[in-house]
């Protein structure tokens, strides 16, 4: 009779715990489909068992998770980088020195000096010679950085390890 009651306690645990965790669902539909099923334990005496099933209709989300500006800049930044043959560490070095300039902004204007872009170009009309939409388009920004960071330094590295001496590159 003992085992009986720890079965039937057991049962009433597992119903209420997921009658909470169903109800804590949240953008499904849930739906319990209850079988009972009698059980003689006694000579004259029968014992109701519930089986509880649970079925979804929840299907899992699909699309990919939203990217920031800053994600897809330095996105397409890696695959311009690895087009280059430039290693992954030179990725880094990039990261680390257009972090700083400009966060991957592609809109960022320093009021200062009057430099834009993700490469903060001074000035940013520099950068007019690899596209017309230059104001707007971080691949043409990040092509024209490129460019100068190959030209003027060797590469990334090279441009971030003067800018971590001189504080500009």
């Amino acid at each position: 009779m003992d085992s009986h009651r720890a079965l039937r306690a057991a049962a009433v645990t597992v119903v209420a715990t997921s009658a909470v965790v169903g109800s804590t669902a949240t953008g499904t539909t849930e739906a319990t489909r209850t079988t009972a099923v009698e059980r003689t334990t006694a000579p004259g005496t029968a014992e109701r068992l519930h089986l509880v099933t649970w079925s979804t209709r929840a299907r899992p989300v699909t699309r990919p998770p939203e990217r920031s500006t800053k994600g897809r800049n330095k996105a397409i930044a890696f695959r311009l980088v690895s087009r280059r043959a430039w290693s992954h560490d030179q990725f880094r070095c990039l990261d680390s020195l257009w972090t700083r300039e400009s966060n991957w902004n592609h809109r960022a204007y320093n009021r200062h000096s009057g430099a834009y872009g993700i490469p903060q170009a001074l000035p940013g009309s520099k950068m007019s010679g690899s596209g017309g939409d230059w104001r707007s388009s971080p691949v043409t920004q990040i092509r024209w950085g490129l460019r100068y960071i190959k030209q003027r330094y060797g590469s990334p590295c090279g441009a971030w390890g003067h800018f971590r001496s001189t504080n500009w590159y």
